[in-house]
C-alpha cells in the first residue's frame, strides 16, 4: 500500500485543489463503474476501488497531511482507506460489519457523496415524472418585421398522450409484474471478490423502473403512450426582436411522462438582411450619396426610413463621411424608438461642362488657387 500514488491514480498535481480532485474522482468514477465496462467488470471494479480510496484520502485535508507526510501506511491503518483496519469502503465508506459481504447501490453511493448526483447518478426515483423534451424551431423573419413585430402561424410536429389508451399505453389498463426484475424496478448482478460480495445494482431496461409492464399493449401507439402529431401553433413575434434571440412558450413541447410537465416549444429567430439598411442594437444605419454643390450650399435632400421617404436638409459645407441622426425612426423598445443615423458620401462629377469648367475654373482663382487649364482639341476650336 506505501506504493501506491494517489495523486497518480486520480490523476492530479500534488497542489491540486479540492474542486480539482473531486472533479478527478466523478471523471474516474464514472469510467470505471461496472455499468459502463461490461465484459470487463473485474478490472473495472478494481480501478473503482483504487479511485474511491485515492479520493477517501485526498478529499480530507486531514488525511491527506498524513498522506503527504508519512505515505499510505499512515492512514492505511486507520480505516480511512483500503484494506486496513475497518475493511474496504467506497469513498471512505466503512462496510466491515457486513460479515465478508455486502450490496452496494453504486448510484446511491455516488449520489450520497455529490449531493444529487452527476452525468447519469441520481437519488431522484427512477419511476417519478419526467418533463417531455423541448422543441426547437428556427424562424426567418424580414427586416420589418423583427423591429415591428409580426403575428406568424407555424407548424410543428410533437408527441401528444395517446387518446386511444389515455397515455397507458396499455390496451386494456392492465399492468403486470415485470418478470425480469420481479417488480422491484432494478436489476442486481453479484460478484464474488477476495473482499467478499460485491453487488451492484442498476434500473431495469424492461420496466424503465416502474417494476411494471403492460400486458396488452395499445394497438395506436404500440404501447408506447404517445403518439405524434402535427398542430399549428400561432406566435406573436414582439416589435423589435434581435437577430439570434428565442420566444419560449411553455408547456407547448413533447408531453411529459408519468404526469411530468410536458416540454417547452422555443422559437429562434434569425432576419433576413434588409437591401438598405443594417441595425446597430436599437438603431437603424444606412449610406447614402449626395451631390457635390448639395454638399457645398447645403439643401433639402430625401432619406429612406422604415415607414417611406422623407426630407431632410444638408447643411452647407457638409464634408465625405458626415454621419447625421434622424430621432425617434429606429427599433422600437418598450415605450420608445431608437434612432436612424445615416453616412453620407460626395458624389464628384466625372464630366464637366465647358460652362462648368469656366465657373469651378473661376471659383478656385477667387480661391487663390492654382488652375491648369485643359486645351481644346482641332475640333473642339
Amino acid at each position: 500500500m506505501a506504493s501506491k500514488d494517489y495523486y497518480d491514480i486520480l490523476g492530479v498535481q500534488k497542489s491540486a485543489t479540492q474542486d480539482e480532485i473531486k472533479k478527478a474522482y466523478r471523471q474516474k468514477a464514472k469510467q470505471y463503474h461496472p455499468d459502463s465496462n461490461q465484459g470487463n467488470e473485474k478490472e473495472a471494479e478494481a480501478k473503482f476501488k483504487e479511485v474511491s480510496e485515492a479520493y477517501s484520502v485526498l478529499s480530507d485535508e486531514g488525511k491527506r497531511a498524513q498522506y503527504d507526510r508519512f505515505g499510505a501506511d499512515a492512514v492505511n491503518g486507520n480505516g480511512y482507506a483500503g484494506y486496513g483496519a475497518g475493511g474496504y469502503g467506497a469513498g471512505g465508506f466503512d462496510f466491515s460489519g457486513f460479515n465478508g459481504g455486502f450490496d452496494i447501490d453504486l448510484e446511491d453511493i455516488i449520489g450520497s457523496m455529490f449531493g444529487g448526483g452527476f452525468g447519469g447518478y441520481k437519488q431522484a426515483a427512477k419511476n417519478g415524472p419526467v418533463k417531455g423534451s423541448d422543441i426547437r424551431y428556427n424562424m426567418k423573419l424580414t427586416f420589418e418585421e423583427a423591429v415591428f413585430g409580426v403575428k406568424k402561424e407555424i407548424s410543428i410536429t410533437r408527441n401528444e398522450s395517446c387518446a386511444t389508451c389515455n397515455g397507458t399505453g396499455s390496451k386494456t389498463g392492465e399492468k403486470v409484474t415485470c418478470d425480469k426484475c420481479g417488480g422491484k424496478g432494478k436489476i442486481q448482478s453479484v460478484q464474488n471478490t477476495i473482499m467478499g460480495t460485491f453487488s451492484t445494482v442498476k434500473v431495469c431496461d424492461k420496466c424503465n423502473g416502474e417494476g411494471k409492464i403492460i400486458k396488452e399493449p395499445c394497438e395506436t401507439c404500440a404501447g408506447i403512450g404517445t403518439v405524434r402529431k402535427a398542430k399549428k401553433v400561432e406566435i406573436n413575434i414582439p416589435a423589435g426582436i434581435d437577430d439570434g434571440q428565442a420566444i419560449a412558450l411553455q408547456g407547448q413541447g413533447d408531453v411529459g411522462k408519468r404526469g411530468g410537465q410536458n416540454g417547452d416549444l422555443f422559437i429562434v429567430v434569425s432576419i433576413l438582411p434588409h437591401k438598405i439598411f443594417k441595425r446597430k442594437g436599437r438603431d437603424i444605419y444606412f449610406e447614402t450619396k449626395i451631390p457635390f454643390v448639395k454638399a457645398v450650399l447645403g439643401g433639402p435632400i430625401k432619406i429612406p426610413t422604415l415607414e417611406g421617404e422623407m426630407n431632410f436638409d444638408i447643411p452647407e459645407g457638409t464634408q465625405p463621411d458626415t454621419i447625421f441622426t434622424v430621432r425617434n425612426k429606429g427599433v422600437p423598445y418598450r415605450n420608445s424608438r431608437g434612432n436612424l443615423e445615416f453616412k453620407v458620401q460626395i458624389e464628384i462629377p466625372k464630366k464637366l461642362s465647358d460652362k462648368q469648367r469656366e465657373l469651378l475654373e473661376q471659383y478656385a482663382i477667387s480661391c487663390s488657387e492654382e488652375v491648369t487649364t485643359k486645351k481644346k482639341g482641332f475640333f473642339g476650336k
